[in-house]
């Protein structure tokens, strides 16, 4: 017999969780369901994870930075120690979560959940009916579609390496090459990237990306980009030798090969064309309101809706709206406009609002203020040469219109950029603002 409900919602990620609360809360009989450990990517397999491992390289490159600045002795990375602090710091989660669930009343289900018509999820043979399903079940690494892609491993498994290999390749030039990349390589791994686009980074402003493509050299990562992977080979001596066009070929081995060429909405599984819900090109159809366009009891957040940019805070918002619109009825669109996005390199690169090219195809007549910054205090007192900025400014209204940093604490200061543009602040309001000094956000300013 089935088991029946007003909402059902696939996955336990950050949208899962807040549309399914929200939703409970005003007395709708609520299901949830995953068929891995209950939290999602980011709690599990991605932001939290990663800001530890980041956060040790980050203390050793500090004390390397300021070995000439009094700080004495070497530090290291304790490669088994550091992830086995890091399994310590998430392992707890999943029970936290399922807990919660529990004094919430929402039944939560364990397994694979599958649509076997258009208001029915089955989940390894228990029947769920409901009124409305959401779709939040996130992201999976992309399909390469290469000879040998079976070597390759996830982030993930990244997070769960006992031992650090001492040659690793990344395939692919995003945010997990570039973050994966700096805390290999500062804990000793010789890093290899390789990415088929021109430059890595691609979504960040690319003179920034050239600045921080210093540390890559300084770190010893070697960058080889317009450089494809055609096949992956295990070598019968152990490691794997990564073939790659470029140019007239050639190949790179390395003792690990990891996946960083980009996720796509988890959907295989799930078959939602059974439900009746569209699917083009890999991606759920969907209209302004996060609700499928074929089938308008089933609504999508999150990773698994990629409306938005692939951020935690924006799969959260993604579920406050869905819930919106559940109990209320389509009234509510999710604003994407000024959401910080960083990539936690060492140091860090970050960006809000619009970049240079976007504001002139959008006819935005704009003045840019940007610098290399290495002179600036900030960046002197943490020995860290690669500090600059770009800042766009409305030329009719003096409305900040993007900001773009790299360097010591601009995952911090972004947030200050992306209050002004939420809010609609002018530069000569934040240039007005007194900030605590010495701090970064003191150099804002100097920046407008």
């Amino acid at each position: 017999m089935a088991r029946r409900y007003r909402l059902v919602v696939i996955g336990t990620g950050s949208a899962a969780t807040t549309v399914a609360a929200r939703v409970r809360e005003i007395g709708w009989s609520v299901a949830i369901v995953d068929f891995r450990p209950f939290a999602g990517t980011c709690a599990l397999r991605g932001c939290d994870p990663k800001k530890l491992l980041v956060g040790a390289a980050e203390a050793v490159d500090v004390a390397r930075r300021m070995s000439a600045r009094g700080v004495r002795g070497e530090l290291r990375i304790d490669w088994p120690a550091l992830i086995a602090f890091e399994r310590r710091e998430i392992e707890t989660v999943p029970a936290q979560r399922e807990r919660r669930y529990r004094e919430a009343g929402i039944d939560a289900f364990r397994g694979r959940a599958r649509f076997t018509a258009r208001n029915v999820v089955d989940v390894d043979g228990t029947v769920l009916e409901a009124e409305h399903v959401v779709i939040a079940s996130g992201a999976e690494p992309a399909r390469l579609g290469i000879p040998g892609e079976e070597h390759l491993i996830t982030n993930e498994e990244f997070f769960a390496l006992r031992r650090l290999p001492p040659r690793i390749v990344l395939v692919g030039g995003g945010y997990i090459a570039a973050e994966f990349s700096h805390v290999a390589a500062i804990a000793g791994a010789k890093v290899t990237i390789v990415h088929r686009g021109e430059r890595m980074l691609k979504t960040f402003d690319p003179d920034l990306v050239d600045w921080l493509m210093e540390k890559f050299d300084r770190l010893g990562i070697e960058v080889r980009t317009k450089a494809e992977v055609t096949a992956i080979e295990s070598l019968p001596g152990g490691g794997f030798r990564v073939h790659v066009e470029e140019g007239g070929g050639g190949h790179v081995d390395a003792d690990l090969v990891v996946h960083a060429a980009g996720r796509v909405p988890a959907l295989g599984e799930l078959h939602p064309e059974r439900a009746g819900v569209s699917v083009r090109n890999g991606r759920l159809e969907l209209n302004e309101y996060l609700q499928s366009t074929s089938n308008p009891t089933v609504y999508a957040a999150g990773d698994a809706a990629q409306k938005g940019p692939p951020l935690t805070p924006v799969s959260s918002r993604d579920g406050e709206v869905v819930a919106e619109n559940l109990v209320h009825g389509n009234r509510t669109r999710v604003d994407y406009s000024g959401i910080p996005s960083v990539a936690f390199t060492v140091p860090p690169i970050a960006a809000v609002g619009l970049g240079e090219e976007e504001a002139r195809k959008q006819g935005r007549t704009c003045r840019a203020r940007s610098a290399r910054a290495s002179e600036w205090y900030t960046a002197r007192q943490a020995g860290e040469p690669v500090y600059g900025f770009k800042v766009l400014i409305d030329s009719d209204t003096d409305c900040i219109l993007g900001a773009h940093l790299v360097g010591p604490h601009a995952d911090e200061l972004i947030n200050v950029f992306a209050l002004a543009i939420r809010n609609g602040l002018t530069a000569a309001q934040l240039r007005a603002t007194m900030f605590g000094y010495p701090t970064a956000a003191s150099d804002i300013a100097h920046m407008l």
